[in-house]
């Protein structure tokens, strides 16, 4: 059975046939490409797909550029889709609709985590965590990366937000299984990344307090605390001041069961 063409956006779009890639034109009809396949097959009328695409302030002949742009995806599909299922860009009455298309990476994504928070709650950690770090993998930039447009950057941000909330869950079963020294070069690099997440400087805090290094730990937390001070005029979260305080009074509770045990 003839497959059809591959679609990617966990970074740059590209659309893969056989493992080659296949031109889709220029940024704005790839931008064109990337807001129909997030629709996941629902039509889109031709003022969302207008407004997704150029926003609210639009140019005269935007109306010229977006048939242009699906006249010319329609082109792109026809020429990859010899001797197999090709996508079809149909108008609908209402809207264009993406057929016999998905994004086969979120997909993918979607599957791999389904079946690592199956593996958590089960308890199977060490499964959990390959298999995020498997999803992980599947990144190649950033989300829809280089293609402009309010719907694209909008989903752009809300994807940057999902995967650092799959990273910290990885990263904090890892600690519970003991990595936590392994952990500390990682959790540091993304703390500089990312200064002002708690949940990650609170991930800091606990490897570098669990490697022996609790001065290390609290110098994490103050230089946490100024940045927020400086960015955002607030102290840190409950959260993480709560550690702060036990790893302050040394609480027993923080260390892995092991150190518990000798």
């Amino acid at each position: 059975m003839a497959e059809g063409l591959r679609f990617e956006l966990l970074g740059p779009l590209r659309a893969l046939r056989e493992g080659d890639e296949v031109p889709l034109g220029p940024p704005r009809q790839q931008a064109v490409l990337a807001v129909l396949l997030l629709q996941e097959g629902r039509p889109m009328s031709y003022d969302a797909l207008v407004s997704a695409v150029w926003g609210c302030e639009p140019p005269s002949h935007v109306r010229n550029l977006a048939q242009k742009y699906v006249s010319g995806l329609r082109r792109a599909f026809a020429a990859a889709g010899e001797g197999c299922s090709s996508p079809e860009l149909v108008w609908t009455g209402s809207g264009y609709r993406l057929e016999n298309a998905g994004i086969d990476d979120l997909a993918e994504r979607r599957t791999l985590l389904r079946e690592a928070l199956s593996a958590r709650e089960s308890g199977d950690l060490h499964r959990a965590g390959a298999l995020a770090r498997e999803a992980e993998e599947l990144w190649r930039g950033e989300f829809a990366e280089g293609l402009a447009g309010p719907y694209l950057d909008g989903e752009r941000r809300r994807w940057a937000e999902k995967r650092l909330m799959v990273l910290e869950t990885r990263l904090e079963g890892d600690l519970e299984l003991g990595r936590y020294r392994e952990c500390v070069h990682e959790l540091a690099r993304q703390v500089a990344r990312h200064p002002l997440r708690e949940r990650l400087v609170g991930l800091l805090m606990l490897a570098l307090y669990r490697c022996d290094r609790s001065a290390d730990a609290l110098l994490a937390y103050e230089e946490a605390r100024r940045r927020l001070l400086e960015e955002r005029g607030a102290e840190p979260g409950p959260a993480l001041r709560e550690l702060h305080a036990r790893i302050v009074r040394q609480d027993p509770s923080l260390l892995p069961e092991s150190a518990l045990a000798s």
